[in-house]
């Protein structure tokens, strides 16, 4: 049997297989990580976080958002020199490993709900290697895409929910050989924005040197990123505000990797609170990434990244205060 051969024969033993035993929530569902889930993501629905409104709702009670799915069974930090267990999962992408397949990238991810999870439900999931494809060529170089789907069940065993997980585990493809810059040859540009119906006024506005923020007309919310309805109302009826360009960083992280063409590193981006109540992903400029904070003032310039493209991107208040400007 040729190498080839036997690493066909091992993978084809993974497949069907469970990873390991069930796992088990840690804790119950519970109000206080719905809470701190909600905060995080702004989510101001109150079928999650107010039980009074919850208790009239369609739900009769407290439920949590289905995209925590994976916060119940999510196992805590390993403490320093613990040894964690080696499930057949670990086994698969170290089997791949040792034949050259050293790097991995998630591809996608599908949930399907059964019914909303409420607090005290103890959740446990089940998770089965479903299928390893053929050797694919890939534009990060060749590799085997492995679909993994766990169950998810409550303390009765009856499904609650499920999940599809794709990743591709690949040999990294090898860097063209580098050749003199030319003349001619065209500068990378920054990925363009994917513009449609609900959001093409936005960048308009941009172009147009204003930032604007999404307000229903019918209650006055106002709202980011641009959508059809009022979470807080449900209105469909809208119009728009300009903001004022001030505001304050409210998280961030500064990426090193990978070097996308286009883009400087290492490249400050943020999450910007802006004095109006509504948050927008952006860069900031004009200092260095070590010297982002969160809580620092900033303010926004709307400049020309390319000869097409204008983008919103803030600096430090104190370099520049007074209102917003433009940078051509």
């Amino acid at each position: 049997m040729s190498g080839n051969e036997e690493l066909e024969s091992e993978l084809r033993s993974f497949v069907g297989a469970e990873i390991g035993p069930p796992a088990l929530g840690a804790d119950l569902v519970n109000a206080p990580m719905i809470r701190h889930w909600c905060e995080i993501l702004g989510d101001m629905n109150p079928a999650y976080t107010d039980p009074e409104a919850a208790a009239r709702s369609v739900h009769a009670g407290l439920v949590a958002p289905p995209t925590m799915l994976q916060v119940w069974t999510m196992p805590g930090v390993a403490k320093p020199g613990a040894a964690m267990p080696v499930d057949r999962q670990q086994e698969l992408h170290a089997l791949l490993t040792a034949h050259g397949y050293s790097s991995v990238v998630a591809t996608n991810c599908e949930q399907v709900y059964e019914r909303y999870l409420r607090p005290g439900d103890c959740v446990s999931s089940t998770t089965v290697i479903e299928s390893i494809s053929p050797e694919k060529t890939t534009g990060l170089g060749t590799g085997r895409f492995i679909d993994t789907r766990t169950t998810y069940r409550d303390a009765r065993g009856e499904r609650v929910a499920s999940m599809t997980f794709r990743v591709l585990k690949f040999k990294a493809a090898q860097p063209a050989q580098a050749v003199a810059p030319t003349a001619s040859a065209a500068k990378p540009r920054r990925l363009r924005p994917l513009r449609a119906h609900d959001n093409a006024w936005w960048w308009d506005g941009i172009e147009r040197g204003e930032l604007l923020i999404q307000r229903c007309s019918d209650c006055g919310k106002l709202r980011h990123p641009p959508r059809p309805m009022c979470g807080d109302c449900q209105s469909l009826r809208w119009d728009s505000v300009a903001a004022s360009g001030r505001g304050v960083v409210y998280s961030h992280v500064v990426m090193h990797h990978p070097p996308i063409p286009g883009y400087g590193f290492p490249l400050a981006v943020a999450l910007i609170e802006l004095e109006e109540g509504t948050r927008l992903v952006s860069n900031v400029v004009g200092c260095t990434p070590e010297a982002v904070r969160i809580g620092m003032a900033v303010e926004l310039e709307i400049q020309h990244v390319d000869e097409e493209l204008r983008l919103p991107l803030f600096h430090p208040a104190s370099e520049k205060p007074g209102k917003f400007g433009e940078v051509g």
